[in-house]
This record gives structure tokens, sequence and C-alpha cells, in this order.
């Protein structure tokens, strides 16, 4: 393949990759506690370079680079904006912070505070049509009783009812690095979480944390990445012909 037409086919599927990521984004605006994803694109080298056949810097017709290419997608993990629904079992952090959730022994993070109270009184959170138990300091779940009066969310993120007290826990990661997203506002921890001081918390009651995507921002993303997918195939297309040029005038001249 010509080095232009390669180079061009990069380009367009590295943008087309950044769509495919604007687009999860967008279909995300209004899911509690998102964080949005961001594309990290990397200048590639030649291909003689990548195979150990020549070096970066050589000075050679190689050193020309390699077009880019997608590395990773990387979660913007910025705090998105709160939101006051009044329902009890809303809850948003504010600041530093995670509620840790569980289910068969495994724990998880999120920032989505919209929880529910289930038939047997546990303060739980839908992910995957399945539920996650939300977890005490103790590793326990919250439970509150349907006959035992009015509750309260202290700001500290205890929950009070009937003279007792459960802390939710309230943790971060060592390392934002080690957080693998499970779902749309779900990550697994890669370490054991640090929890945060009681001190540090601040935990409002009836309000959540709205996702972290900006419509605007990503709409103007969108048309970028749309454009240079365009101009990228306009390239690859422009080649093409000139490369069949070249090819009907040497048979007409052979």
């Amino acid at each position: 393949m010509p080095y232009g037409l390669y180079l061009s086919a990069e380009g367009a599927h590295a943008q087309a990759t950044r769509l495919e990521v604007i687009a999860h984004n967008l279909a995300n605006v209004d899911t509690a506690g998102f964080k949005r994803e961001l594309a990290v694109f990397q200048a590639r080298y030649a291909e003689e370079t990548e195979r150990g056949e020549d070096y970066p810097g050589s000075g050679s017709i190689n050193d020309v680079g390699g077009g880019v290419l997608v590395q990773e997608t990387k979660t913007d993990f910025a705090p998105g904006p709160l939101k006051r629904t009044s329902v009890p079992t809303d809850m948003a952090i504010q600041g530093e912070g995670f509620f840790l959730v569980g289910k068969e022994g495994e724990t998880f993070l999120t920032r989505a505070g919209n929880f529910l109270l289930n038939a047997r009184g546990e303060l739980v959170t839908q992910y995957g049509g399945q539920e996650f138990a939300v977890l005490t300091d103790a590793g326990t779940p919250v439970v509150l009783d349907p006959e035992g009066g009015p509750w309260e969310l202290t700001t500290s993120g205890a929950i009070r009812q009937a003279g007792t007290a459960q802390s939710l826990a309230v943790v971060r990661p060592a390392s934002l690095g080690d957080l693998v997203r499970m779902g749309e506002n779900v990550f697994k921890p890669l370490a054991d979480p640090l929890p945060v001081a009681p001190g540090d918390r601040s935990v409002l009651g009836g309000y959540l944390e709205m996702s972290g995507v900006q419509p605007t921002t990503e709409m103007i993303e969108l048309i970028e990445a749309s454009r240079a997918v365009e101009a990228n195939l306009n390239m690859m297309q422009a080649q093409d012909e000139m490369l069949s040029g070249l090819v009907n005038r040497l048979m007409r001249s052979a």
C-alpha cells in the first residue's frame, strides 16, 4: 500500500474510534455519576522503525512518522454538577471519595448515589439489572428498619435511625489509574481503596451528582472528529486517483 494511503487510513481509523468514544459520552449525558471518557492519541513510528529495521532520528525516509493511533481511552474523574432531587435515598459526595457497593463478595466504587430501599430494607443501587448493596465502613450492607421510624443522613455520611448510626463507606482509590470501568458509573478497584477520614467527608442527602458530560463540548468535538474522518477519507480518495492515473499512464506508454 502506498505510504500516504496508509497514513490516511490510520488517521481515519483513529478518528472513527474517537467518534465512538464521544458518542458513548453523549449517550450518558443524563446518567447519574457518569464520568466521560477521552480518546488519547499517540504518534506512530514508521513501520520499519516499529519492526526494529530502523531507529527514530535516523534521518532516513523511514523517519517521516507513521501517523497516529488511539493509544488508550482514559476516564475524566472531574466531579459532575449536583442536582437537588429531595429524594431521601438520593445521595451525593461533595469533593473527594466514592461510595462503596458490593455483591457476592466483590466490591465496586461509584459516584452515582441514586440509591433505593428494597423490600428487605437494604439500601441498594442498580447496575446491569442486578442489586448491589451499599456498604458501611465495616463492609456490611446498610439496612434500615421500615417500621423503625424516620431516618436522617449526616454530612459525614452517617445514617441515623432510632438511636443507632451506620456510617456509609466513603473511600478513595490509591490511584485513579487503579479503577477499571465496569459499566456506565461503576468501577472496579485493582487495589484496596483507602477510607476517607470522617472529617474530610461531605455527603448530601436529597442530591445527585449528575453526568460529567458537557453536551456542548462533546458536540464540538464530534464535529471536529467527523471533519477529520472526512479529510482523511478525501486524502485516501485523492491518493487512489493519483495511483490509478499513474498506472494508466504507464500502461499506455508500455
